[in-house]
């Protein structure tokens, strides 16, 4: 939780960024503290993939300013913020699938040089996900989908982040690996007090994960407030609980 005077993790000031001539958020603002859980939610095409696009570097921005750490970071290339501690699992895993397992892994500690470090960050993960300790000789691609998502969060935990985008966890996965999931992203965040933005299409499992919440429509925040409020907010319910 956030205390009275603390800086924010990340900060977009009025960002927008487009496909092409399609605008797909526009002049969006959002702030998130250290140890916090933020989600953002909204209809398929509302912007919430983009905006973590927008984030990591992936998407260049057409306007605004996105700020990380007290420092803007829109223009940085994509595969310098990990070191930096700001990482994103993006949505369909996107892992390594002729790689096994520990060399997936290892691929999220790239830059890193500290041995001992790495180590030790190794087996948090395979603490977290025994399942990946099981099958680390085995190759990314036989892996079943839900195997796979846990792979793509122990990589990206690999680079030791301070704040870690999550696109769709959930997605295609059956309901019990949700749950196990959701379960590790709330350790990974109480335990080791990595920050996390959480998109995810099941706006009721997110708010439930989170702190607080964003509510995004064709490319604009029309709501933000606590995650609780949002919850019982009946026109969230309505719109995006399926009541």
């Amino acid at each position: 939780m956030r205390g009275p005077t603390l800086e924010p993790i990340l900060e977009l000031k009025n960002v927008s960024a487009a496909y092409g001539r399609i605008k797909a958020i526009k002049g969006i603002s959002l702030t998130v503290y250290p140890g916090e859980v933020v989600s953002i939610i909204g209809a398929n095409g509302a912007g919430k993939s983009t905006t973590l696009m927008a984030i990591s570097g992936v998407l260049p921005i057409t306007g605004g300013e996105i700020s990380y750490d007290g420092v803007r970071i829109d223009g940085t290339a994509a595969d310098l913020l990990p070191a930096r501690g700001l990482c994103q699992v993006p949505e369909g895993r996107r892992i390594f699938p002729r790689l096994t397992v520990e060399e997936n892994l290892d691929m999220g500690a790239f830059f890193r040089k500290d041995k001992a470090g790495i180590l030790h960050d190794l087996n948090r993960v395979f603490q977290l996900f025994p399942i990946l300790q099981e099958r680390r000789r085995q190759q990314g691609g036989t892996l079943s989908g839900g195997e796979q998502q846990m792979l793509a969060m122990g990589r990206a935990l690999m680079s030791r982040p301070r704040l870690l985008l999550l696109d769709e966890p959930s997605l295609g996965l059956a309901p019990l690996i949700v749950q196990q999931i959701f379960r590790i992203i709330r350790e990974i965040n109480e335990t080791d007090g990595v920050t996390v933005v959480l998109v995810e299409q099941n706006a009721n499992l997110a708010l439930q994960a989170s702190t607080r919440g964003y509510v995004l429509e064709t490319g604009n925040v029309i709501m933000e407030d606590e995650a609780g409020a949002l919850l019982a907010n009946p026109d969230i319910r309505k719109a995006y609980l399926g009541e």
